[in-house]
């Protein structure tokens, strides 16, 4: 099984944008997405994952709304805005900058 690894920090609001752009999510709907898109590699807490949609939320980047689940529970469900795909856009560039530059980096040193 493999091990659990931490998020780099500043991801979460991009890996969160990520997932919303699928579809509108609850939060312990963004994090199964995640666990299952990284193969249970990432795992995020509750104690991360809230700050970070109330921050996007903030930001205009996301916007919530309380619904009914399948369950008939009460949840907040997120959904990307127009700012937030653009954000995203920003985001996954600069990933792709970053990890392409640190892996010339580590393959070349």
């Amino acid at each position: 099984m493999a091990a659990k690894n931490e998020l780099l920090p500043g991801t979460l609001d991009m890996l969160v944008l990520r997932v919303l752009a699928r579809g509108e999510l609850h939060g312990w709907g963004i994090t199964q997405k995640l666990e299952q898109l990284s193969q249970s590699a990432l795992q995020v807490d509750e104690g991360s994952l809230y700050p970070s949609l109330y921050r996007m939320e903030g930001k205009g980047w996301i916007e919530a709304e309380w619904r009914m689940t399948e369950n008939n529970r009460r949840a907040k469900y997120y959904a990307l805005t127009r700012t937030g795909r653009k954000q995203l856009e920003k985001e996954q560039q600069l990933w792709d900058r970053m990890s392409a530059a640190i892996a010339l980096v580590m393959q070349n040193a």
